[in-house]
């Protein structure tokens, strides 16, 4: 019997597997890259930096873990942009209603929750590629994110009933050092990790991406997983989506817009295929630690933000080809 294929790569965390693992290359780079910043700046490697670093990404990084799982299922996800803007605005809008913060953060994730379903139902029931699909549900979802707000931003005063708390979630610190946010990452990161290595969903959604026909074969249902993905991508969006709102107490509908191309970024350039069947959480999390630092270095000598956009572009387009390449080599041996 034709059997599904399995993971490509473990993704607990071994440093000797690291150095073997398709995510060595970009590890490498981070180490590289980590170094030039202390040459360039000795204040990069601050520890106040450095933490800054990590609260930066920390959205970022949870958007890319929810991707992650939808990049290895051969899939991808152009609307985390658009829901992480229509959920932040449902919260603020629930906020700023008189709803108990803790009610309206629900509220925000259900929304991603609804939005990733929508996407995988539409992929998986219509039969319709996952790139025309979220690049049409990218529009749906930040027009609707206008129309319930009327255009209007919305801001959140300190004022209002339970605002104080609700941004304690992005402004506080941990014993007054260590970012909230980054402490949330951290958490949601380590779920994302059991889930991909340790866990029946992980093994189907690296087979499903290896294979689709093979996972079929020895019973697996290729539909459910993809839609999981879908919908544990809309989730991770709109906790980010919460989290920005949080972090700044505003947010209008055009928030968020290019931050699926940052996303995806990540987890490419730690090392996933783009054509699905391998990847791990761990490489996502060197990938997005690695848009970090890069930003930050950047930030710091001055470079202007059009430049930063173009060397993002062109390390992606590097990691990309690195992907090609490997492939194209293995294919040949």
């Amino acid at each position: 019997m034709t059997t599904a294929t399995a993971p490509t790569r473990s993704a607990s965390f071994d440093p000797r597997k690291l150095l073997r693992a398709r995510e060595a290359g970009v590890f490498a780079a981070l180490v590289l890259l980590f170094v030039l910043g202390v040459v360039l700046s000795p204040s990069f490697v601050q520890p106040g930096n450095l933490l800054s670093v990590g609260q930066q990404v920390a959205q970022i990084g949870i958007m890319a873990v929810g991707a992650t799982f939808v990049i290895i299922n051969g899939e991808i996800d152009l609307s985390v942009g658009s829901i992480y803007a229509l959920s932040a605005i449902t919260t603020g809008m629930a906020i700023a209603a008189g709803t108990p913060w803790p009610l309206a953060i629900g509220i925000g994730v259900v929304v991603g929750a609804v939005a990733g379903l929508l996407n995988g139902l539409a992929v998986v029931l219509l039969g319709v590629p996952s790139f025309i699909v979220t690049l049409g549900s990218l529009s749906i979802f930040r027009g609707a994110a206008l129309l319930i707000s009327d255009g209007a931003p919305i801001s959140l005063s300190s004022e209002q009933p339970g605002v104080a708390e609700f941004t304690l979630i992005g402004q506080g610190r941990l014993f007054g050092v260590v970012p909230m946010q980054l402490i949330i990452f951290a958490a949601i990161a380590a779920i994302g990790i059991i889930l991909l290595s340790r866990s029946r969903l992980g093994f189907n959604t690296y087979a499903v991406g290896g294979n689709q026909e093979s996972a079929r074969l020895v019973g697996i249902h290729v539909k459910r997983v993809k839609l999981t993905a879908f919908v544990l991508s809309g989730v991770t969006a709109g906790i980010a989506g919460v989290l920005g709102l949080s972090f700044l107490s505003y947010v209008q509908g055009v928030t968020g817009t290019g931050l699926e191309l940052t996303v995806i970024s990540a987890v490419i350039i730690g090392g996933a295929a783009l054509f699905g069947g391998s990847g791990t959480m761990w490489g996502t999390i060197i990938g997005v630690v690695f848009i970090g630092l890069l930003q930050n270095i950047l930030n710091i000598n001055g470079i202007s933000s059009f430049w930063q956009t173009v060397v993002t572009g062109l390390v992606i387009v590097a990691a990309v080809a690195a992907d090609t390449w490997q492939r194209k080599r293995k294919t040949r041996a």
